[in-house]
């Protein structure tokens, strides 16, 4: 199976109860979690860019996909996060590149396309639509920073995403977390949101909820249904990139398998472990992790 995931790469920079820490981050998260999953016969390819000052932080994951499609920047983009306790972390970005470079031309050797606008700049609309001309596959989008409009000071901060409609027209599956689900419409009601969103033509709206789990809105005959999974018990550790393992994770069993329930499951299940992990090579043994929770 061949599977492209598409991303920017960034260095976070994180103070958590005043402690600073810098990791790597953005979709190399995404790479993390499906990196532990994927099979002999599997083949991931990976389109971001990187820095060679900053390749180190990387190389640990990056080297188990192919990287054809990774290009070389002077600079990639800072993250500058504060973690809070009891609502949405703070961002404040710098070095924010200029979108991806997409390998248009052999799109349809892949069983999917996982997109991650990781920094919101990732693609473009453009480019969406040169995607979705090109390939006839499952494209899944996670909204992510997408969510999040840039001011002046590198400040993200939540607004209604210009053109939604326009973008999930395009794609088959996305994922939210509750804050980024209100940016999408200007409907209110978790449910409203939803079905506006299955009326542009997406088939799910997965939305992450931190310590309450993860929900699925799909119509597999017609009417919309819901599956819901609990989050597992953990010792958390870390409160980033979970929601990127999530996607990954969910994006590479639902396209291996086409079992929602499971792959919703597994996912769910795969956000928590990270949860619990304390540094990025802690990542290799998630899928160990995983089954251990999930039988």
């Amino acid at each position: 199976m061949k599977i492209l995931i598409i991303g920017q790469s960034v260095v976070d920079n994180i103070n958590e109860n005043g402690k600073l820490t810098v990791k790597s981050g953005g979709i190399h998260y995404s790479v993390a979690g499906i990196s532990s999953f994927i099979e002999s016969d599997d083949e991931v390819y990976l389109c971001t860019s990187i820095s060679k000052k900053d390749k180190y932080l990387f190389k640990e994951f990056y080297r188990t996909v192919k990287n054809d499609f990774i290009e070389y920047r002077d600079n990639i983009p800072t993250v500058n996060l504060t973690i809070h306790k009891n609502k949405e972390r703070d961002e404040r970005y710098s070095h924010i590149t200029q979108n991806l470079n997409l390998p248009v031309d052999v799109l349809n050797n892949f069983e999917g396309i996982f997109i991650n606008m990781i920094t919101g700049f990732d693609i473009t609309l453009e480019q969406l639509n040169e995607i979705r001309k090109n390939y006839k596959g499952i494209i899944y989008f996670d909204v992510h920073t997408f969510s999040r409009g840039l001011d002046e000071d590198g400040n993200r901060r939540f607004r209604k995403i210009p053109e939604f409609k326009k973008w999930a027209e395009q794609v088959n599956i996305v994922q939210v977390n509750e804050e980024e689900l209100k940016t999408l419409t200007d409907k209110t009601s978790e449910r409203e949101i939803v079905k506006e969103v299955l009326s542009y033509g997406v088939k799910q709206v997965i939305i992450t909820k931190a310590e309450k789990g993860a929900r699925l809105y799909h119509k597999p005959k017609g009417e919309l249904e819901s599956v819901y999974v609990s989050a597992i018990d953990v010792e958390t550790k870390n409160k980033v990139g979970c929601g990127d393992v999530f996607g990954a994770v969910y994006f590479y069993n639902y396209i291996r398998t086409k079992d929602v329930n499971k792959s919703l499951k597994l996912a769910n299940t795969a956000a928590g472990c990270s949860a619990g992990y304390s540094e990025i090579n802690e990542f290799k043994k998630l899928k160990r992790d995983v089954q251990q929770q999930y039988y």
